[in-house]
């Protein structure tokens, strides 16, 4: 296996077109793959102007970036894996009552494992990818640690954690070490025409935000069949919802009930189809369980291990005690309440200096 050529993942976007500068900068063997995972047909809500990184402007501007500097650049279809193991699961999820976070499905199933098969039939050792993270080898433990990037703002481990021993092993993450203001700045300096080009702030396929819109959309027959039920709020029912998929964990739009103050979605039961409404402060809590478990920078937690635990993308990693962990599952206590705590989305884990220990599925306790 060619351990000089390494295959960058080009959305075409300015920190993939980063990646690979650097990467052919530093004598790389570099091959673009730009991901064609879906497209605005099969998943709707397409504005006016398709844009995103599956759309012909995306493929464009990556191999634009590629021709720049001799790299060869090739457009290969995941689209089925990608409907069997992210939109499959996005729906799934909804469709019990949990939110899930379609990311770290995607950069699992599809930015890695099908990306190495691809590296593998190319006799590539590496793959690389626009993420701020950095992969470090330790010695000591003979583990792949993956460290949170030198940008906190922009920092992407949280969506990273299901990244296996192997697939650390053969990833190279460019721009760790960067800010996002110094990747403009070098996008600029490589003459890149991706070094304006605005970030991605929605989920991929639900390129409008509207997830009721896409459940409606790709499921018709079984929302169709999706049961209304109760609001409840204090043991009193208060209102009639549309069904459990259109609800998360905190929401206060869009419900649609008045009880004289503002609420939130507090619990979903999906077997009694019930959707518990509660204040503000109920929606506080400090235990939190996560199954699913993968374990990356260590093999293993330990009960009354200290560790620093993020329960959403763009929340803050806060102080908390393991309380119990084995291969499946991690339960542990924060120190302070946090709010809305929802199923489906990820428990992330790191130590002290940044380094991701494990992540997992959060669950009901």
């Amino acid at each position: 296996m060619n351990s000089n050529r390494v295959i960058v993942a080009m959305s075409g976007g300015v920190d993939s077109s980063v990646a690979a500068a650097l990467l052919h900068q530093q004598g790389y063997e570099v091959i673009g793959i730009t991901m064609k995972t879906w497209g605005f047909m099969e998943v709707g809500g397409a504005p006016k102007h398709e844009s995103g990184c599956c759309s012909l402007d995306a493929i464009f501007d990556a191999k634009n970036v590629a021709t720049s500097f001799g790299i060869p650049h090739y457009t290969v279809d995941f689209t089925k894996s990608f409907e069997k193991e992210v939109i499959d699961n996005f729906v799934d999820e909804y469709l019990n009552g949990r939110t899930p976070n379609p990311c770290v499905v995607c950069n699992r199933k599809i930015k890695w494992e099908e990306l190495l098969k691809k590296a593998d039939q190319l006799d590539a050792k590496y793959v690389a990818t626009g993420h701020y993270a950095s992969v470090i080898y330790n010695e000591e433990t003979n583990r792949y640690q993956l460290k949170t990037s030198l940008d906190n703002k922009k920092d992407q481990t949280y969506a990273l954690w299901g990244l296996t021993q192997e697939s650390l092993s053969r990833t190279i993450f460019p721009l760790g070490n960067y800010t996002k203001e110094k990747v403009r700045e070098l996008a600029e300096q490589f003459n890149l025409k991706t070094a304006k080009k605005p970030d991605s702030q929605e989920i991929c396929f639900v390129a409008d935000d509207n997830y009721e819109r896409f459940l409606r959309e790709r499921v018709p027959d079984l929302i169709e069949n999706v049961k209304q039920g109760d609001f409840v709020y204090h043991g009193k029912v208060v209102g009639k919802h549309k069904g459990i998929p259109f609800y998360t964990i905190g929401q206060r739009r869009g419900l649609g009930v008045a009880v004289g103050k503002p609420v939130y979605v507090k619990n979903i039961e999906t077997d009694s189809g019930i959707v518990e409404l509660g204040d503000k402060e109920e929606l506080l809590d400090q235990l939190v369980t996560a199954k699913d478990i993968n374990y990356v920078s260590v093999p293993i937690l330990q009960p009354n291990d200290i560790v620093f635990a993020k329960i959403r993308y763009s929340d803050k990693a806060d102080i908390a005690t393991i309380i119990e962990s084995n291969e499946k599952a991690i339960q542990l206590k924060f120190h302070e309440p946090k709010n809305a705590i929802t199923p489906g989305q990820s428990l992330v884990v790191y130590d002290s200096n940044g380094f991701v220990l494990a992540g997992g599925i959060i669950s009901k306790n």
